[in-house]
């Protein structure tokens, strides 16, 4: 025997799967442009839904819930149709109108409890267009604004976490650019140009996963060009830091084939990195 909470739902189903069934009938026999005024603003919504779950252009939700938003505005459903069109838009990758809807709608509704999820489409519409690695990096730089938006203004948000795990996985894909430059500078023996490059990442990339090669890199580099004090440093900043790391060993013997000791040297930049390094401000 069923109990009361199984029945209510099997009969919220039969409910819902018989106005969406309505309204399919309907545009059947008028076409997909007649207009949708017959119905309440819950049964088109209803009907968006189903588009939504059940086709495989999501796009084609997003009529029912514009039509919601226009014949039903400053409702309930007219604030649910607008966060839904934003989420559709995203699901069909239309990231600009995506944004644009998520905009429109913490405009109308700033202080809405979906006012963070508004927030985090508008972050993913930057995020999921992230390029590999060798791109123009500025969407990069938007998601990282948009998800420390999120971040910051709702820091207890459902969906914080994965904003912060995402803000983490764009920071690391910038440092990746500038490794990637450096590498390749070095590479050609443009040594000044490399050493830059990794300057950039140990000064402005400091927690990403690139930055004991960073280090590694400038020991290299300095040793090239005959910058002893600052190769010495690098070295003993990625042996303070990351002495376990594969780099390490590799920058140690760089060095030690000179006769040098990964050790502070000098005045230099790296010398204040290793100075706050050493007093654990540094990472």
């Amino acid at each position: 025997m069923q109990s009361g909470m199984g029945v209510r739902r099997i009969a919220a189903i039969v409910t819902l799967a018989t106005a969406v069934g309505a309204l399919g009938a309907c545009n059947r026999d008028r076409g997909p442009d007649e207009s949708l005024a017959a119905f309440s603003a819950e049964e088109i919504f209803q009907r968006g839904e189903y588009e939504l779950e059940t086709s495989r252009r999501a796009s084609r939700s997003l009529r029912y819930f514009q039509e919601v938003e226009r014949l039903y505005p400053y409702t309930e459903w007219s604030r649910r149709a607008l966060i839904m069109q934003a989420y559709a838009h995203h699901r069909a990758r239309e990231y600009d109108d995506s944004r644009a809807a998520a905009q429109r709608f913490l405009d109308t509704y700033p202080n809405d409890e979906e006012a963070p999820y508004a927030t985090y489409l508008m972050a993913l519409s930057f995020y999921d267009q992230v390029d590999e690695v060798g791109r123009d990096q500025g969407v990069t730089f938007q998601a990282l604004q948009h998800l420390r938006r999120l971040i910051e203004q709702y820091p207890d948000s459902d969906y914080t976490r994965s904003a912060i795990l995402k803000f983490e996985l764009a920071f690391d894909h910038l440092a990746a650019k500038e490794m990637e430059i450096g590498r390749y500078y070095l590479s050609r023996g443009n040594y000044n140009a490399a050493i830059n490059r990794f300057r950039v990442v140990v000064e402005d990339f400091q927690t990403s996963t690139h930055t004991p090669e960073a280090l590694h890199r400038l020991v290299e580099g300095d040793l090239r060009l005959g910058l002893r004090d600052e190769a010495q440093t690098a070295g003993a900043i990625l042996g303070h830091n990351f002495e376990a790391n594969p780099f390490y060993q590799d920058s140690f013997r760089l060095l030690a084939r000179q006769g040098l000791e990964p050790e502070a040297q000098g005045e230099g930049w790296l010398r204040t990195i290793f100075r706050q390094a050493v007093q654990g401000d540094w990472i």
